[in-house]
């Protein structure tokens, strides 16, 4: 069995995308997922950034927050359960990044409902910057999640919508794998035509 290591931010709906697509592979690939609390607040603070993503990234440090403060409390395996609780709510659900959407998904998953107060601490924001970089390390700076790091290799992405099912999400996998295993390796891109779903 191959660990896959996936750091995300709760809110980051590229790294839900990527987080389905991965629990998909499991189904067809000998692989489990072990998931990592990364926070783009966090990575993008005093960085040069636009306003309304200035905005948007001082609303959501709680989700991140929360989901560090269960996985110290009670182990990593919470996160694979809290992150699917958070991750519906907010991307397929479109809830608001409120204190109750997060209460909602803690209790959903059997977790205390006062983990929620980490939300509005730094408390753990050295643990978080430690995090970011154990993520980023390996693949440059300017990146960010999803980030996923296999068999000594590490990469951003993919950056895919909407999330690949069944044979589709090995076959992705399998590909994936085969460049980023490759040495020199470093970009393939293109241009996005489609809303981001999952």
């Amino acid at each position: 069995m191959k660990t896959v290591d996936l750091w995300f931010d709760p809110v980051c709906p590229w790294a839900w995308i990527a987080s389905r697509w991965l629990l998909e592979v499991e189904a067809v690939r000998e692989v489990r997922t072990r998931f990592h609390v990364f926070s783009l607040s966090l990575h993008n603070e005093g960085r040069e950034v636009d306003d309304w993503y200035r905005g948007w990234l001082d609303e959501r440090w709680g989700p991140a927050r929360v989901a560090l403060a269960a996985e110290r409390a009670h182990g990593n395996e919470v996160l694979r359960e809290l992150y699917t609780a958070l991750g519906t709510r907010f991307h397929r659900d479109k809830e608001p990044v409120t204190r109750e959407t997060i209460v909602a998904a803690l209790a959903s998953v059997d977790l205390p409902t006062t983990l929620a107060d980490a939300a509005e601490s730094p408390d753990l924001d050295a643990d978080l910057r430690a995090g970011n970089r154990a993520a980023l390390d390996p693949i440059g700076e300017d990146l960010g999640v999803p980030a996923i790091h296999v068999d000594g290799h590490a990469f951003f992405g993919p950056v895919v919508s909407p999330v690949p099912r069944g044979e589709e999400a090995g076959r992705l996998w399998d590909g994936v794998l085969l460049v980023t295993g490759t040495p020199g390796f470093s970009e393939l891109k293109r241009g996005r035509g489609r809303p981001v779903t999952s």
